[in-house]
């Protein structure tokens, strides 16, 4: 099957785009017209301004940072952007992954058609040659201050496009030196840089955006999966629900509120499991203790109940954060960039635009709102284990033997334990700013570090809803025998089917549960659940049109 081939022009990138390029190896070209208008940008540098009598251009034709006065020949131009790389290749740490990396590149490529930065044309086909053979740079990942951009870990992705000595790739499956890896797919082992490419390959929050649109894309699939959670923990837990009625929702209508609540009863869709005479049923039998039958339910627990008051901000959250992360990747980003003026003419401006601080300030938001996220699903997770507060479940929603076995709840203090890792995390980077670089980065952004951050709360996340579709699951399995006159929701039901289609219920003794979370956590991340509720209740997240 042919990969579809994804043209860049500087101002069409999306997210989605993005993650076919850094995850699905989509294939990628110039488009035309920036080519063109590429190619003459240069054209005009080379003629009116590579020589000794054109004026001071930082970056150009000056040193960088607290060197900016001094006047670089043009005889030296090529040898200062190489020293460049090298001098700026001060990273340490673990390596970036290889679909950050592939995103940078591809970030990096679609700024450089803005035709903003006066890089030859031949520098942004080298980054489309990477990504179409699969020749990923090895970076480490820690040092970026995020505010000339991300130098370091782009000083090093450029050192690879150059096919220096030091450069190491990723490339089918090995860690080759770059030139070994371009020579085998036959193209030139090495190139150099000109004047004006090495600061603009290195110029800009790159790397902290790779990270911050995975992670913000990512995080919004995990709501999704989270609302699959939260129903089947409302079934498990026999919840009422009209507390979801968008009449309650319109008295206070926020928009991501109202939609997480027409999401939970679209998921609902078809229950018996959440009424009055499924939660007057007893479970006596089932392991747990009696529950009364008498004295109706009035309402549910905060985790419950509030659910579409915790998870409506993190959907609100994500739209403002997608729309920043939308912008910045289609963003011209390094210094100084090059505009045609009226009269046919090229000037250079000088400013800010390679500083993080949108793409920072939007990762620590959207690692509040995913901490938050995972904080509420494990304190359902909580609820579903303890007697005291899941209506006649078991201790530990243990089938049988309880004491020889011991039941879910390590499952669930795993949850509590990534909760506490995650609030540790999510203090606001995009506040520490110290000086660098003899003070001429005298604000700095941080956000490299605040993505990084980001992606592991995410990630720490879809292992805490793991801990929930699967504490939920065993919940719903147990009580089976006892509301079999009381079906699930169309949406639970896909649910619980596709973990029961890898996963079996724990009827028996105590199971090896690492791989039980590692299985689901995957299902999570692959997007099964999703796939499975939608093929049966239609976009979880639909427009409020469409199902409000």
């Amino acid at each position: 099957m042919l990969q579809p081939t994804l043209n860049l022009d500087g101002a069409g990138l999306s997210a989605e785009a993005l993650i076919e390029i850094a995850r699905n190896r989509a294939h990628v070209e110039l488009c035309p017209s920036s080519r063109d208008l590429l190619c003459a940008t240069r054209a005009y540098i080379e003629k009116q301004w590579l020589n000794d009598t054109a004026p001071l251009m930082y970056a150009f034709n000056t040193g960088v940072g607290s060197l900016k006065n001094r006047r670089i020949g043009s005889d030296d131009i090529s040898s200062f952007q190489r020293n460049l790389i090298r001098s700026h290749s001060a990273s340490t740490g673990e390596r970036m992954p290889s679909e950050v990396v592939r995103a940078m590149m591809a970030i990096r490529a679609n700024a450089f058609a803005s035709n903003h930065s006066g890089v030859r044309v031949e520098i942004v086909d080298r980054l489309l040659a990477m990504l179409n053979h699969d020749i990923v740079p090895v970076i480490a990942s820690k040092g970026s201050v995020g505010a000339s951009g991300d130098l370091a870990p782009l000083a090093i992705m450029s050192a690879a496009l150059m096919g220096l000595a030091e450069s190491e790739v990723e490339f089918q499956g090995e860690i080759v030196a770059a030139s070994a890896a371009f020579e085998q797919v036959g193209l030139p082992a090495t190139m150099d840089v000109h004047a004006k490419d090495a600061t603009a390959l290195i110029n800009g929050a790159t790397a902290s955006l790779a990270y911050a649109v995975l992670a913000a894309y990512d995080a919004r699939t995990l709501l999704a999966d989270a609302t699959i959670s939260l129903s089947m923990s409302l079934e498990a837990l026999r919840g009422e629900l009209s507390c979801f009625e968008d009449r309650a929702m319109l008295a206070r209508p926020h928009v991501g509120q109202r939609r997480v609540a027409a999401a939970i009863r679209g998921i609902l869709l078809g229950t018996e499991r959440c009424t009055e005479a499924a939660r007057r049923t007893s479970l006596e039998g089932a392991g747990g203790q009696a529950e009364s039958t008498n004295e109706p339910r009035i309402q549910d627990a905060y985790s419950l109940r509030c659910a579409p008051q915790v998870y409506g901000p993190v959907l609100d959250a994500l739209d403002y954060i997608d729309s920043i992360l939308l912008t910045e990747m289609n963003s011209a980003t390094d210094n100084p960039l090059i505009f045609l003026d009226e009269h046919g003419e090229y000037d250079v401006v000088s400013g800010g635009h390679f500083h993080g601080q949108y793409v920072a300030q939007a990762m620590d938001l959207l690692a509040l709102v995913v901490t938050d996220l995972g904080a509420i699903c494990d304190r359902r997770t909580a609820r579903l284990i303890d007697p005291a507060c899941s209506f006649g479940l078991p201790t530990n929603l243990i089938a049988e033997r309880a004491g020889i076995n011991t039941g879910f709840s390590v499952v669930q203090s795993m949850g509590t334990g990534l909760v506490l890792e995650n609030v540790a995390l999510c203090s606001p980077a995009s506040t520490i700013s110290l000086p660098a670089k003899g003070n001429t980065e005298d604000h700095v952004s941080n956000s490299c570090f605040a993505a990084r951050r980001s992606r592991t709360i995410v990630q720490n996340t879809q292992a805490i809803v793991a801990a929930e579709m699967l504490v939920a699951a065993q919940a719903l399995d147990l009580s089976i025998p006892y509301l079999q006159g009381y079906p699930l929701g169309r949406g639970t039901t896909a649910a619980l089917s596709t973990i029961r289609e890898k996963i079996p219920a724990t009827l028996g003794d105590d199971r090896w549960v690492h791989d039980d979370i590692e299985a689901v956590r995957a299902m999570v991340v692959e997007g099964s659940f999703r796939r499975a509720v939608e093929a049966v209740c239609g976009p979880i997240f639909a427009s409020p049109e469409v199902r409000l």
